[in-house]
């Protein structure tokens, strides 16, 4: 009974698109990553921190609708994803995350209330475009940009621009660990960063893990029900020194 309670209250407390994405099957966070998500939003809004918002693992684009929903001042979205099935895991990754993506791998993976899973769509590409448009928000290249492919080969494509919000939802250490580093000269003071797999994936963590070690300048101010990581602001590393 609290569960449900603690539900529609987070459901009420996220915006019409958060709800609208949902009920259309366009994400697989829950109502309490969802708020996180948007409270993380709110906050390099509200503090106007500069820079331009990216997420990486776009899956059915539901989450990336509204991120790109809460542009301003000239911000641009950037989307990155192979749009297909997810590369493997590697040896930084624990066991969980290798039966995960045998399961994915064999066509046992569901895909959200029963529709196919979205690995194993061949048009997903397409599909997301169409929801971003459906949204009003067209994916024309300048505002709205979707990298298609490995990160590796992606990355470099969004430019040097800052950052104020990055959304990391890729699941695997290796994945997880090049965003984040590809992304830490950029970060604004008071950016944001969303770790959706924090809780879900042992290499996650180990990527958050092993970037903190060597960037003091960012921190963790969350940790559940996903992660969500801060680059401190001048005021903040005064304080400290």
């Amino acid at each position: 009974m609290l569960g449900r309670i603690g539900t529609l209250w987070n459901e009420l407390h996220t915006s019409s698109i958060a709800r609208q994405v949902r009920l259309r099957n366009l994400t697989y966070l829950s109502t309490q990553k969802m708020r996180t998500l948007e409270d993380a939003l709110h906050g390099v809004i509200r503090e106007r921190v500069e820079g331009d918002f990216l997420e990486f693992g776009v899956a059915l684009g539901g989450s990336a609708i509204v991120i790109a929903s809460q542009l301003q001042n000239g911000a641009q979205f950037h989307g990155y994803d192979v749009f297909g099935m997810i590369p493997p895991p590697g040896p930084c990754d624990d066991i969980h995350s290798h039966l995960r993506y045998q399961e994915i791998r064999e066509g046992r993976s569901n895909g959200i209330g029963g529709e196919t899973y979205y690995g194993y769509l061949g048009d997903l590409y397409d599909r997301v475009c169409r929801s971003f448009a459906e949204f009003g928000m067209p994916v024309d290249g300048k505002r709205i940009t979707l990298h298609r492919g490995e990160f590796g080969a992606t990355l470099n494509n969004g430019g040097s621009r800052p950052v104020a919000f990055a959304h990391i939802d890729c699941d695997w250490y290796d994945s997880v660990k090049t965003c984040l580093d590809s992304i830490a000269p950029r970060l604004s003071p008071g950016a944001r960063i969303v770790l959706d797999d924090y809780n879900d994936y042992g290499g996650c963590r180990s990527a958050v893990r092993d970037f903190l070690a060597v960037h003091p300048e960012c921190g963790l101010e969350i940790t559940s029900p996903s992660a969500m990581m801060r680059r401190k602001d001048e005021l903040d590393e005064k304080a400290n020194a």
